[in-house]
């Protein structure tokens, strides 16, 4: 896969997709943010999912003239949050580095997955952190070659997990997807103790909060 753009330019898609608005954020303060994390070289530009739920950004996607989706069976999406292993920056503006696709993981399912990520000192991608990637990279979905995101589940009331696993992939445009979504980035879920040979498992190195712009940030949207 090709390397991420800069982090600068990284912000000036964001707010080409009028995602610093619905952040709260003003495009100044956006880009000053990339500017504050660094050079940043790989690395990926995150809205917390409360600016920036799933929802949204998933219409935004774009891969070879055809826009995302989410399956209809999944009217819930935003409710999906990060898991215990999983934390997030509470600032605005993250940075996320050291993405991998995982593909050495497919065939694998999402119970197996996660203990081997988290075992390498790595950690699951969630929903909206894969999104924004697609923002940036749509060919990071490849056909046969897309990933979960198990770091976002949907928690019961009774403290349980939800069965269900959010992941990335392309429709075949069949059954409910609709003709008009053939070869769609879509947003779709699995099984977490099924396995999919076209599913691998999106992970990161780390995340780090946007430095010094942080404080000013933190207050822009009420």
């Amino acid at each position: 896969m090709l390397p991420l753009p800069p982090l600068t330019d990284q912000a000036d898609r964001l707010i080409a997709l009028g995602l610093h608005e619905l952040a709260g954020l003003t495009a100044a303060e956006l880009c000053d943010a990339a500017i504050a994390a660094g050079p940043g070289d790989g690395a990926l530009l995150v809205l917390h999912p409360d600016r920036a739920p799933a929802s949204r950004l998933a219409p935004l996607v774009e891969r070879e003239g055809r826009r995302g989706f989410v399956v209809v069976d999944m009217t819930d999406v935003d409710a999906f949050a990060p898991i215990d292993q999983v934390d997030l920056p509470a600032g605005p503006v993250a940075v996320v580095h050291g993405l991998e696709r995982g593909d050495e993981l497919a065939n694998w399912s999402p119970d197996e997955a996660l203990p081997a990520i988290t075992g390498r000192g790595r950690s699951p991608l969630t929903l909206t952190e894969g999104l924004h990637w697609l923002l940036q990279q749509p060919a990071a979905l490849e056909r046969n070659r897309c990933f979960m995101t198990i770091g976002s589940r949907l928690r019961k009331p009774d403290g349980r997990l939800d069965t269900r696993t959010p992941a990335l992939w392309l429709s075949n445009g069949t059954g409910r997807d609709g003709r008009e979504h053939r070869g769609a980035p879509k947003v779709g879920w699995c099984w977490a103790g099924n396995r999919h040979t076209w599913l691998g498992f999106a992970s990161a190195s780390g995340r780090t909060a946007v430095p010094a712009a942080g404080a000013a940030l933190s207050g822009a949207a009420g």
